[in-house]
């Protein structure tokens, strides 16, 4: 992870017309923004349209951008914006809805493989009852478990208030907590008692 003073000196030198700052803050959220991106779709190509279309649109506004708090938190809401704009763009050419599908939870595709059994089972188990949640709660479990947003961030991200993600949060946890209790509806208990 970048610190947050590297990331605003790239990106205050990128404002400035600095190619490389601009190529390496792509290529150090490149995967980070297309691993949130698969969160919304399976569809490789419009996640890979709306990355490019994202850092196309930085470099072409670079110099009437602001200093954001944070770049990351910066980058993921305006990536989730123009995913689901295109979704809805898409959506009305097309019978399918992607945008109403259930918020698809996994662990990023380049995490390495786990090793042992047992922990394989309780990520699966894990997934399954994370997966029951509505789309929302699974995408601030995410935002909050995964990639590590603050209240505020994910506020921001999601276009809510803070009193609403603490909210929403508890809302997860509390049916996560009620899913695992009775996990044995998931072909055993949780785990492994």
């Amino acid at each position: 992870m970048l610190p947050p003073d590297e990331e605003l000196r790239l990106w205050n030198l990128f404002k400035q017309d600095d190619w490389q700052a601009y190529t390496t803050l792509y290529n150090y959220y490149f995967k980070l923004l297309n691993n949130y991106g698969h969160k919304f779709t399976r569809d490789v190509a419009l996640i890979a349209d709306a990355v490019q279309d994202l850092f196309i649109k930085l470099w072409t506004t670079r110099q009437s951008l602001g200093n954001p708090l944070s770049v990351k938190n910066y980058l993921f809401k305006a990536l989730r914006s123009i995913i689901f704009r295109k979704l809805h763009v898409r959506s009305r050419f097309t019978s399918v809805d992607e945008g109403a599908e259930a918020f698809p939870f996994e662990v990023s595709f380049d995490q390495a493989v786990i090793e042992d059994e047992e922990e394989r089972a309780l990520q699966h188990k894990m997934k399954a009852v994370i997966s029951t949640l509505p789309a929302r709660q699974q995408e601030i479990v995410f935002l909050r478990f995964y990639e590590g947003f603050s209240y505020p961030e994910i506020a921001d991200i999601m276009d809510i208030t803070v009193a609403s993600t603490y909210k929403l949060l508890y809302k997860a946890l509390h049916k996560l907590e009620e899913l695992f209790k009775g996990s044995s509806a998931l072909g055993g208990t949780l785990f492994g008692e």
